[in-house]
């Protein structure tokens, strides 16, 4: 029977092999503290990795540092292809092998190099360091009461199964090409949520800006982001449909929230609703639209949204509200344009009153806008739908991923040779294991 991999009498995983410690096949040496001048002639400045470089997938050499290494301390710090680098601090214990991208490249304090001392296999460690952080043994080892440290001798200490060296390779292969088969379907999936996401925005689009109505008349307009438009419908500046309410919103500080008893109305900002306060400034049903932020630009929150009931909103929405017509049609028109042309400010990208109040909306009749937004809601449902399976799909080949490395790493599901061909064949994705993931 498997005797549970443990530490200090915390139980980890159990695995078929015997327990070690890491320590016993690695060599473990901590980073260089940074360093910004220099301090000796013979230093020089050389490139490094930080554990912002430290990714799952790998090292991310797009933003690399340099700084101050003195003769000794390059050579006993460059970094050699196929060591893993384990992040001491920030998300602890996260970790990659390193490729030999840059060809001398050290590493900081926030980094533990570790390299095999024998035959082990650091790929094989990778995935199983993998497992205990997927566990949540690591951040039980390094604590939470302050800011959490993976040292050395933490590392050093940590369980390792004393799995055969062939074994490992063995190992480190099939998860290689078997996560490299899940990691693509997941790509996939991720890419068709995104084709999804801009067909719906088009379906918004269009239907806010041409109506419904394939054929009906079209007439040309002098605004760029919107060439024709529906022959009855009317082109508006924002400032003559909507009314502004700017001057009633008060931004509160958090200490001023944090001395509120009873937090019952909502408390909007630029991208929705940031805490709950005990008073409101507005009852009734009004338009927000982010004032500022980089959202303005990125879009990845909405910029437009309705507010209703009893709530408090700060000085990083404009609060708008239609003097005629449909407020959810509104939201759906302004939502749907790019106001990056109206945008000001590069630090601190802004959407200012004036600006936002020289827009040009389509505008159609009241009973138009009822239909279109009738139109949106049932396309909405449908999206919604398909956004639902397809982000239940990339769940599910998710987590199958993490549990498969666990059954390899602790030995519950052992590893053929005749395995590692089949999913490292040249064909594609890997029916079969995706099969087994219920994809």
């Amino acid at each position: 029977m498997a005797a549970p991999i443990s530490m200090e009498g915390r139980k980890a995983v159990p695995t078929v092999w015997e327990e070690r410690i890491l320590k016993r096949e690695f060599d473990v040496v901590l980073g260089k503290m940074l360093q910004s001048e220099q301090r000796d002639p013979l230093e020089t400045e050389e490139p490094y990795l930080r554990s912002a470089n430290v990714k799952w997938e790998g090292v991310d050499t797009t933003d690399i540092k340099k700084m101050w290494f003195s003769p000794r301390e390059k050579r006993e710090l460059i970094l050699q292809s196929g060591d893993l680098v384990v992040n001491e601090g920030g998300d602890v214990g996260r970790c990659a092998i390193w490729d030999g991208a840059i060809k001398e490249c050290y590493y900081q304090n926030a980094i533990n190099r570790v390299r095999a001392k024998y035959h082990s296999s650091t790929r094989y460690l990778y995935y199983w360091l993998y497992n205990l952080k997927a566990t949540g043994f690591v951040d039980a080892v390094v604590g939470r009461i302050t800011i959490a440290h993976l040292t050395a001798e933490k590392l050093e200490a940590l369980p390792w199964p004393d799995v055969p060296p062939y074994e490992q390779e063995r190992i480190a292969a099939y998860l290689d090409a078997s996560c490299t088969a899940i990691d693509a379907a997941v790509d996939i999936k991720r890419r068709q949520l995104e084709t999804l996401d801009g067909l719906r925005k088009s379906t918004i689009r269009g239907a806010v800006s041409r109506g419904l109505n394939p054929s009906v008349p079209m007439r040309s307009t002098e605004v760029p982001w919107i060439p024709k438009i529906p022959d009855h419908w009317r082109l508006v500046r924002v400032k003559d449909v909507l009314d502004f309410f700017n001057t009633v919103r008060i931004p509160l500080s958090a200490a001023e929230r944090g001395l509120m008893t009873e937090k019952t109305y909502d408390y909007y900002g630029a991208s929705g609703v940031i805490d709950k306060v005990e008073a409101y400034l507005f009852d009734g049903a009004y338009i927000l639209l982010a004032e500022d932020g980089a959202n303005l630009l990125t879009r990845s929150k909405p910029l437009a949204f309705l507010a209703t009931g009893k709530f408090w909103v700060n000085n990083h929405a404009h609060i708008l509200k239609p003097r005629w017509g449909d407020e959810t049609f509104f939201v759906h028109a302004l939502e749907s344009q790019d106001f990056s042309l109206f945008v000001t400010g590069a630090a601190q990208p802004k959407l200012t009153m004036e600006n936002l109040g020289r827009f040009h909306l389509a505008v159609p009749p009241v009973l138009e806008q009822k239909e279109i937004v009738t139109f949106i809601q049932g396309k909405d449902i449908e999206f919604r739908r398909l956004f639902t399976q397809i982000e239940a799909q990339t769940e599910t080949l998710t987590a199958y991923r993490k549990s498969l490395i666990h059954e390899c790493v602790t030995g519950q599901r052992r590893i053929s040779e005749a395995d590692v061909r089949r999913v490292c064949q040249d064909s594609g994705l890997d029916q079969e294991l995706l099969a087994e993931a219920g994809v």
